[in-house]
């Protein structure tokens, strides 16, 4: 019996230093961005000039052309966005409970509160580590969460805060959020991509010869920035309420869209995604959110922080946990 124990746990350890020795890399990626503003104090504009390059040009490009070539991914399981999403509305209702009852927040704040323990950085962290570690054949499930991620949480969050405010939410409001997220670059090559292959097209091949140059550099670009855009915040406001969002995150939310993905039958791969997807740090988007309706922000970017940092071991430590449960 002992020696079976000592053999498992073996085994655990070296799944374990396989997936972080996959994910390793791209972390380092992500500190490389960090320390080239805030060791070697790159100008912001070259931050920003990334940032927008990845997201209108590079990931895009990765994005449509892998989506392009439906006849070599696996067919998408609905079931994915019941477990990933129901996971996100399960952990907000739980972390507006606790910004209620333990910091004695408000409604707005509350609802700030809680997006922070669902609202994932799926598109600069998620795509590059989902391709290392799970291949592509994780890809059309993260697509998928990709693509109503943003319009469903933050439908979830001005619902929420219209409500704390007035009782009543905005129509006007909704369908400019709505509009925005449609014509988002990384929402629109998704679906381009997706109509394009269903439509038994293929990609010319001087067209696909750049495409396919763009898209190796997408992942390793999207890292470098994550780390730029992470040299602009803090971690020292408020590391109380940062700390409980970081463990919403980081710790609940992957526990919570496992229970669902075995409730629902998950296939093991789409499992691993969708897990994978919601144990990674918290997305920039809620920044926005607490600028946008005034609350946490300091809060918020300490926790995109510190939440990047401790991701960097607790992904890979949940996604082994995952492959042998």
């Amino acid at each position: 019996m002992a020696r079976r124990r000592i053999d498992y746990l073996t085994s655990i350890a070296t799944l374990f230093f396989h997936q972080f020795s996959l994910a390793a890399p791209l972390f380092a990626l992500v500190a490389l961005g960090y320390t080239l503003i805030r060791g070697a104090h790159w100008p912001k504009s070259v931050a920003d000039a990334l940032n927008r390059f990845v997201f209108q040009v590079a990931l895009p490009a990765m994005l449509f052309r892998m989506m392009s070539d439906m006849s070599n991914l696996p067919p998408v399981d609905s079931r994915v966005l019941l477990a990933y999403f129901g996971s996100c509305l399960i952990v907000f209702l739980i972390g507006r409970l606790v910004a209620w009852r333990v910091f004695r927040l408000n409604g707005v704040e509350q609802s700030v509160f809680g997006q922070g323990g669902v609202f994932s950085n799926i598109v600069l962290l998620g795509i590059p580590l989902a391709k290392t570690t799970l291949g592509d054949a994780s890809m059309p499930s993260v697509a998928l969460v990709v693509v109503f991620n943003a319009m469903i949480l933050w439908t979830l969050v001005t619902v929420s805060v219209e409500w704390a405010r007035h009782g009543e939410f905005s129509l006007v409001g909704l369908g400019k959020m709505i509009r925005g997220v449609v014509t988002n670059p990384i929402v629109a090559s998704i679906v381009g991509g997706t109509l394009y292959g269903t439509a038994g097209l293929h990609i010319p091949a001087m067209i696909d010869a750049p495409l396919a140059m763009i898209s190796h550099a997408a992942a390793p670009m999207a890292l470098i920035a994550l780390g730029m855009s992470l040299a602009e915040y803090g971690i020292r406001a408020a590391w109380q309420q940062s700390a409980a969002i970081c463990a919403l995150k980081l710790l609940v939310q992957p526990l919570v869209v496992w229970l669902l993905a075995r409730l629902f039958g998950l296939p093991p791969i789409e499992t691993a995604a969708v897990v994978m997807l919601a144990s990674l740090p918290v997305g920039a988007n809620v920044y926005l959110m607490s600028r946008q309706f005034g609350a946490l922000e300091g809060p918020v970017a300490a926790s995109m922080v510190i939440s990047a940092a401790i991701s960097a071991v607790s992904t890979p430590l949940i996604l082994t946990l995952v492959t042998q449960l």
